[in-house]
């Protein structure tokens, strides 16, 4: 058993916590108290990060952006200065390929490791240990870390040696995933406005070729939207902000064109200056033909 250290206890950081117990000592701190709280089942829930990784060999990042990441690392409750000699920081965010490349330079000159492994599936399936992780880290980096990994994924994939290769691919997923969830949020709003049911548009679509896993995912949360107090919150509308700006700034700097990923993330940009930043982003729908969702 190794000693690990989960820093966010939020939506996926805590359902991998708790898969990690079964074979490691695990503590736990988010620096939310409701979230404290709410961890139960770990070997211990601190009150700081660097409690938490105070000569722990593996540190979980499960932080939200690159600004996150960096204070979780080098801030006033920052843990680099703390882990124990050779230790692991194992990246489970989507903070984009620079970040993860600028903080991998700084860890190295601390002697500790990078392992960039962003993680794709949602809480519930990392709660089961079921999720896709892709990842850049050369050979002992990813050698200490493959035993939490293999743990924690169903799909495990290094794609390259280097830090910032995760990002790389996990990029390109999350191009199709809000591209997906966009795409499927207008079929549905153009159901509805042509006088479709649409709960039987959505369960005809998943049986023939347009069918997609966001479609089956969101689309009856979408369904939902319109309902007094909106869908469960299972994935912030915020969150494909941020990751839809990761995708097209890296096309920038690679010279590729994006055009369907830019309107994809102008429909994100549009509901989060509505005041949709904390909603499901299934609530998209509603941008497009409120009065269209049943």
């Amino acid at each position: 058993m190794s000693t690990v250290a989960v820093l966010g206890l939020g939506a996926m950081g805590l359902p991998m916590a708790h898969v990690l117990t079964a074979d490691h000592t695990v503590r736990g701190y988010d620096p939310t108290p409701a979230r404290r709280e709410a961890a139960t089942g770990l070997s211990a829930v601190c009150t700081s990060a660097r409690e938490a990784a105070q000569d722990a060999e593996v540190v979980l990042l499960a932080v939200r952006n690159a600004a996150q990441l960096d204070d979780a690392l080098w801030g006033e409750d920052g843990v680099a200065g703390v882990l124990a000699g050779d230790g692991v920081v194992l990246l489970t965010s989507t903070v984009g390929i620079e970040a993860v490349r600028a903080t991998a330079e700084r860890l190295v000159a601390a002697g500790l490791k990078l392992v960039d492994a962003p993680v794709s599936g949602g809480p519930v399936r990392a709660g089961h240990g079921d999720l896709l992780i892709t990842v850049g880290a050369d050979d002992e980096a990813y050698g200490a870390a493959e035993p939490l990994l293999q743990a924690m994924a169903s799909t495990l994939i290094r794609v390259g040696p280097r830090p910032g290769d995760g990002q790389a691919m996990k990029t390109v997923n999350q191009l199709l995933c809000g591209v997906h969830i966009a795409a499927a949020a207008e079929a549905l709003a153009l159901a509805g406005s042509l006088g479709l049911d649409q709960a039987l548009a959505l369960e005809t679509l998943q049986a023939g070729a347009a069918a997609s896993f966001m479609l089956g995912d969101r689309g009856p949360r979408m369904l939902q939207a319109g309902d007094e107090g909106g869908a469960e919150v299972r994935s912030r509308l915020d969150i494909f902000v941020k990751d839809m700006g990761i995708v097209n700034t890296a096309a920038r700097r690679a010279g590729l064109a994006t055009p369907v990923a830019a309107a994809a993330e102008q429909l994100y940009l549009i509901g989060q200056a509505r005041g949709l930043a904390a909603a499901d982003d299934s609530s998209v729908i509603t941008l497009l033909a409120p009065a269209a969702v049943d």
